[in-house]
């Protein structure tokens, strides 16, 4: 397989206050795992800067302009109860935008067979007229109109492993049948949302894990609703909203998960994009908030998606 991972420095430039998750370390911490020689193959690649016009392809004109004019000249502002800003913040999130659609150029030029972005601020809480939980612009969703208006694409599957359901994505995609979206995560947890009863046009499957569950109830709820409903729907492209939050050592959620476990998923939708996706695969960084966490889990995500 050949994989390709997009960064830029501008990721560590977003800044928030202190003690607040979501911090420029988690990169770093990410970059360390990744001088292991066994990523010497890897690809890396700067994430270019994307454009307004994109952020719209998800977004109305109006939460763009909420988003910019929230932006502060110095310091750092909050943009809602969680979500902050500083002056670099917003070529951060545009970034994570460029290099998300980078990425799925990169794999339907024939580039890459897949690749990953380690961007932040992450994306898959922002609904359509909202940011929140640390996330300006879906990117993901971005990624998938980007597919679907440029390559012509006609079934995007979304898969959310992040411990806090993608309540963004699942707004944007809500009625659309084109886009399958399907999620694990804690519940109850923040944002409230991904009951199983919550389906969408028959395009969004939830599977909602109890607190202090682990591996096994884990990787049977993904075989049993979500890689089900992967095989129904034989997607052309598959994106990952990656957080890796459910590991057991982070200090938000009470999922108990280690990094094997995002090594096993990872294959399993590896399988899937082989069957019905010529392997393309893009997978965005979204949580992850325990530094060693995360630091094995999406290093060993990575491995795998690099060895396919």
């Amino acid at each position: 397989m050949t994989t390709i991972l997009f960064e830029n420095p501008i990721f560590l430039e977003h800044q928030v206050p202190e003690g607040h998750p979501e911090r420029p370390d988690r990169l770093k911490a990410l970059n360390l795992a990744l001088e292991h020689e066994r990523f010497s193959p890897l690809t890396r690649l700067e994430a270019p800067q994307g454009n307004e016009d994109l952020v719209l392809l998800a977004h109305p004109e109006q939460h763009l302009r909420t988003v910019m004019s929230a932006i502060p000249e110095e310091g750092i502002e909050a943009l809602e109860a969680d979500t902050y800003a500083s002056p670099a913040s917003l070529q951060a999130a545009l970034t994570g935008i460029g290099g998300a659609v980078a990425a799925v150029d990169a794999v339907f030029s024939g580039k890459a067979d897949n690749a990953f972005v380690a961007s932040r601020p992450p994306g898959h809480h922002a609904e359509k007229n909202r940011a929140m939980g640390f996330c300006f612009f879906n990117n993901i969703a971005i990624a998938a109109r980007h597919a679907q208006q440029t390559y012509g694409v006609e079934r995007v599957a979304i898969v959310d492993w992040d411990v806090h359901h993608g309540n963004g994505t699942q707004d944007i995609f809500w009625d659309d049948p084109s886009v399958l979206f399907c999620s694990t995560h804690q519940m109850p947890l923040y944002p409230g949302s991904g009951a199983k009863t919550e389906t969408g046009a028959g395009n969004i499957v939830n599977a909602p894990l109890s607190p202090d569950t682990g591996s096994d109830h884990f990787r049977e709820a993904f075989k049993s609703r979500i890689l089900t409903a992967l095989d129904d729907f034989r997607p052309d492209f598959i994106l990952i909203s990656a957080g890796f939050d459910a590991h057991h050592r982070d200090p938000l959620a009470q999922i108990n998960l280690v990094a094997e476990d995002f090594d096993w998923a990872t294959g399993r939708l590896l399988d899937i994009a082989g069957k019905t996706a010529n392997n393309r695969i893009v997978s965005l960084l979204e949580g992850g908030y325990d530094l060693q966490g995360l630091a094995e889990s999406a290093g060993t995500h990575i491995y795998r998606l690099m060895r396919g």
